[in-house]
């Protein structure tokens, strides 16, 4: 009984303490208010034209991954890019005096991401055939044709081996030319 009286006792002393601390937000407003004004002299507002300018870093060659074996023609066309030759790796050459625009860094990322999310319909797409073929091998009882479809089922896994490396370096070149951008200070929002 003699704890739980000390132990109310606590609680009716700590709870009007904690209201006592207590500010409402309009003082706090009010105090924001005075000190602002209590301020003489603005502060400095930077913009961009007092930065001076920065020529871009050159850019590396972004290396695209993907199956030695696809063709080049594969690469899907993208707008805006047509202005400018495009690399093997679908990146738009640079424009005169090596200064990249918003289109041609969106373009690039563009083409990255379209081959990525190409390569990973593919896989899903592959690995419902693998489960297909997997499911057939199971229910067949004759050997041959349990031996046609192991051969399916080795090409299509050795298939998704390969699409899974080429996602892999998809999603390097992604990362590799966010970083190029970095470097070279473009927006993040140009990438988009």
């Amino acid at each position: 009984m003699a704890r739980l009286l000390s132990a109310g006792l606590l609680v009716l002393l700590l709870v009007p303490s904690g209201a006592t601390f207590a500010q409402s937000l309009a003082d706090v407003s009010r105090a924001e208010a005075e000190r602002r004004k209590a301020i003489k002299t603005p502060s400095k507002v930077y913009t961009n034209k007092d930065l001076g300018s920065v020529p871009p870093a050159p850019l590396p060659e972004v290396k695209a991954g993907g199956d030695a074996e696809a063709p080049a023609a594969a690469a899907p066309k993208v707008e805006g890019a047509a202005a400018a030759p495009a690399d093997k790796t679908g990146a738009p050459a640079a424009a005169e005096g090596g200064v990249q625009d918003q289109a041609s860094w969106a373009a690039r990322m563009k083409t990255l991401q379209d081959q990525l999310d190409r390569d990973e319909t593919f896989a899903e797409a592959l690995q419902s055939r693998i489960n297909a073929l997997n499911t057939d091998f199971v229910n067949r009882d004759d050997p041959s044709q349990r031996a046609i479809v192991e051969q399916d089922r080795s090409k299509a896994l050795a298939d998704l081996d390969r699409l899974r490396q080429s996602i892999q370096s998809d999603q390097k070149a992604i990362s590799d030319l966010e970083e190029d951008a970095r470097r070279a200070g473009v927006p993040p929002g140009w990438l988009r």
